[in-house]
């Protein structure tokens, strides 16, 4: 049994594969699988454009599909970035550039509560649409600390792990991941309703 996941980041692979292994699965990017499709996220969701996402490359094929969807929401901004978190302040803008940009913006607010929030989809040879969430939640700091990481990890200070995404271990950040919790209960769901 496949696993065609609409994402060529090896970093996603290996988590997923990590997952679903333990029912069977084989996972492989759907370049490996002979298709390399860039579909339009124009949903109003992570869940929306995980969908999105899933169905395009289930169109293609007839293996079992699985997408995702992930970004950052900062409460005193009415929850964005969110689904804009890689085109905020312009999608080729740098991200020291993009963290600089939301700080400036949340400057006057003092509720800096934010999280990080992935939406996961899973479409079986069948036709049958599953989706799952998964969130880690923290605030933003005014000063990025760190090295690891990417994206807005310098200015996320996790509450579980009482210091930012790029100051975490790559083991720490991933034993918390909102990506992580959102394929653990996709995974709970498609074991427990017999979905292979």
């Amino acid at each position: 049994m496949k696993i065609i996941a609409a994402t060529g980041n090896r970093g996603k692979i290996k988590e997923i594969k990590k997952i679903f292994s333990p029912l069977g699965f084989e996972v492989i990017t759907q370049k490996e699988a002979g298709f390399d499709i860039d579909v339009e996220e124009n949903g109003k969701s992570f869940k929306e454009n995980a969908l999105i996402k899933a169905r395009a490359v289930s169109k293609l094929c007839n293996d079992y599909v699985i997408s995702d969807d992930s970004g950052l929401c900062v409460d005193a901004l009415g929850g964005r970035p969110g689904i804009y978190s890689a085109r905020y302040a312009g999608a080729d803008t740098p991200y020291p550039e993009k963290i600089e940009c939301l700080l400036k913006e949340l400057a006057p607010y003092e509720d800096k509560s934010a999280h990080f929030m992935t939406s996961v989809a899973f479409i079986t040879p069948a036709g049958t649409e599953i989706t799952a969430d998964g969130a880690v939640y923290g605030h933003i700091i005014d000063t990025p600390k760190g090295e690891n990481g990417f994206g807005y990890d310098p200015v996320f200070y996790s509450d579980e792990l009482h210091k930012t995404f790029a100051e975490a271990t790559l083991e720490e950040k991933n034993s918390i991941s909102h990506r992580g919790r959102a394929l653990r209960a996709l995974y709970d769901i498609v074991k427990n309703e017999g979905l292979v």
